[in-house]
């Protein structure tokens, strides 16, 4: 008896390796990848603006590193206390304007010289709804901060509106860094609060524009996460208790999917080794000067060193530093 729905993940022909630095924007489900690649050595870049949902401020956010674009005060509104930006998320905001500005402008700069080179650029999607603040010309905004509902109008992007900003986007991309290769999910977290109809909705427009653009570009592919909760796993036992978020075992697995069809095989067996130090450098031992504990720590720091002598781009100086550390 099947208990599970196949589903067809075709990966690109050339696969992820480890040296290849790897770009990733758009809503919270990026980070999950994002954080998961980033513990395990990987070079990476991870949503320069922060937290975005929908296609339009995911678009604003890489032409602004396309054109290496500097912030300034008047880009900045005072609001709750706290100076912050329409552009970025609240994790950007702060008391003091000159430090926002500095935050912002830095991450800028990485973000612009990152995009140039990196090999990969994986962007999530979250939402079809975007929030345009009504007295500024119906600017759309990638955070709203908690400002009151009136100051915004809930604009739902067509297709076609989600697919030109999109393809201008591509274009600009692929000039800027011609070996660009782009890999597209639709975030899986579900968006209640718009109501379970227009979430639907807000992800079927999505889902339609990224296969739009994946068939008109040999360099994109779509790497099917929302798939993969929503349908194979298909249970509200993989979400968090607030039913809209998957939880650590659904994310598990969508990771492991993506790292069987989207990373080369020799890059696999390399991440199963530092995934060992890494569960290594967490444990905490209840009596930490027993023989038995110096004969571990011994040990992964012999394995550490190897791996990082093997492989000289993988920087493990904080794991070679622990198990060297806690030694007498």
């Amino acid at each position: 008896m099947k208990w599970m729905a196949d589903i067809d993940i075709r990966g690109p022909q050339t696969r992820i390796a480890y040296q290849d630095p790897i770009f990733l924007i758009g809503s919270c489900f990026t980070e999950h990848i994002g954080n998961k690649l980033q513990e395990l050595k990987y070079s990476i870049c991870q949503n320069p603006h922060g937290i975005l949902f929908d296609p339009i401020s995911v678009c604003q956010s890489l032409i602004s590193y396309i054109e290496r674009r500097q912030y300034g005060p008047s880009d900045l509104f005072f609001h709750n206390e706290l100076w912050q930006s329409w552009s970025h998320h609240s994790r950007f905001s702060g008391m003091d304007q000159a430090e926002v500005l500095k935050q912002i402008n830095a991450s800028q700069l990485r973000a612009a010289d990152f995009l140039r080179t990196t090999k990969w650029l994986i962007i999530t999607l979250g939402s079809s709804y975007s929030y345009r603040l009504v007295q500024e010309g119906e600017k759309p905004v990638a955070n709203c901060h908690r400002a009151p509902a009136p100051w915004f109008r809930k604009h739902l992007c067509t297709i076609d509106e989600t697919v030109a900003a999109l393809d201008n986007t591509l274009h600009r991309l692929f000039h800027l860094n011609p070996d660009l290769q782009v890999i597209f999910t639709v975030s899986p977290v579900r968006h209640l609060r718009d109501g379970v109809v227009e979430n639907n909705r807000s992800k079927a427009r999505l889902l339609e524009a990224v296969h739009h653009l994946v068939g008109k570009f040999n360099r994109l592919y779509y790497f099917p996460a929302y798939e993969l909760v929503i349908d194979v796993l298909r249970d509200y036992r993989f979400y968090d208790i607030d039913l809209a978020h998957p939880n650590y075992q659904a994310t598990s697995y969508v990771l492991e999917q993506f790292k069987t069809h989207y990373i080369q095989t020799a890059a696999q067996e390399l991440m199963d080794k530092i995934q060992q130090i890494i569960l290594a450098r967490r444990h905490k031992a209840f009596q930490s000067e027993t023989q038995a504990h110096q004969n571990f720590l011994a040990s992964f720091e012999a394995k550490t060193a190897a791996l990082a002598e093997t492989y000289p781009f993988l920087d493990l100086s904080e794991e070679l530093a622990y198990f060297r550390g806690r030694k007498d």
